[in-house]
């Protein structure tokens, strides 16, 4: 696995974003282009100015793009994965909540070395730039929506934009009906965009500021509010139960591990509130959850 690890002094720009490309499945292909295409897009990810908001150097949002290349189907055209890791630190402590954890296994492309990579939100170039600023967008409106209630909208447009202008791609991910069961970057953004999941989007920041940025102050209250905020997914679970929730598995994919964290100490009363709402909105984690009450 390729690593790139470049120091940007530029102080405007909005993400920190490591990238890493695998092309281990791969076999006999020139291997210099990877490491090409590894440089080309972490300076695309991290030197493309997204907003016209300022950031500092120390405010640059941290995020993870792994690349796994698993067939070369010609000279200069790739398929694989494209995974997307989103953190954000906790107000007073050092440590960071995963926001986003997820696999896009509809990830193919044309990359030509040498060939610039130019992003433009109104027009679509190519496969590769306007997943990369798709995923850009998103994990902009993710980092918003945590310190704001709905601050991420504004991004989330733009991505919903680039979906729109890829509609007549060759490529799959942006359609209705691409992948399996609508799990696609159509549906991502059309749920985050969608009044019927803004309850979900408003859990991500009751969870962050009234949650986990209280927990090393006051933890009871913070637990207390966590629960509170999980009853807004819930709301949003029980008006539409269908299969087709991307939002709420992506969301709660990346929080189990760190809300078994959360409540393994709790109180045995609020241990059993918490897991009722957790197996109800994410039952596929059912044995997961039953750790907290189990914990001692």
């Amino acid at each position: 696995m390729l690593s790139l690890a470049i120091v940007q002094h530029a102080g405007s720009q909005e993400l920190n974003c490591n990238v890493q490309i695998s092309a281990q499945k791969i076999q006999g292909s020139n291997r210099e282009v990877f490491e090409s295409m590894q440089k080309d897009i972490y300076e695309f990810m991290n030197n493309t100015i997204w907003t016209n908001h300022v950031f500092t150097y120390a405010e640059r949002i941290d995020c993870n793009m792994l690349i796994t290349l698993t067939d070369q189907l010609s000279a200069d055209e790739f398929k694989g994965t494209i995974q997307i890791q989103l953190r954000r630190p906790v107000f007073n402590t050092t440590y960071n909540s995963t926001m986003l954890n997820f696999v896009d296994n509809n990830f193919q492309f044309r990359y030509v070395e040498f060939q610039p990579l130019e992003f433009d939100p109104n027009t679509y170039r190519s496969n590769l730039v306007s997943v990369l600023g798709y995923y850009a967008y998103l994990i902009l409106g993710f980092d918003y929506d945590s310190f704001s209630p709905l601050g991420g909208t504004e991004f989330f447009q733009v991505a919903e934009k680039i979906v729109t202008n890829a509609q007549n791609a060759s490529e799959a991910g942006w359609k209705p009906y691409d992948g399996s069961r609508n799990k696609n970057r159509y549906w991502l953004v059309k749920n985050l965009l969608d009044k019927q999941y803004e309850g979900v989007r408003r859990f991500i920041y009751e969870y962050d500021i009234n949650g986990l940025d209280r927990m090393e102050s006051r933890a009871s209250e913070a637990r207390t509010n966590i629960v509170e905020s999980l009853r807004l997914i819930q709301e949003v679970f029980r008006r539409r139960p269908d299969p087709y929730m991307y939002l709420i598995q992506i969301v709660m994919e990346s929080k189990s591990d760190e809300l078994i964290n959360i409540f393994s100490g709790a109180f045995p009363e609020e241990k059993g509130r918490v897991v009722e709402i957790l197996t109800e909105i994410d039952s596929g984690n059912k044995t997961k959850y039953e750790k907290i009450t189990s914990a001692s």
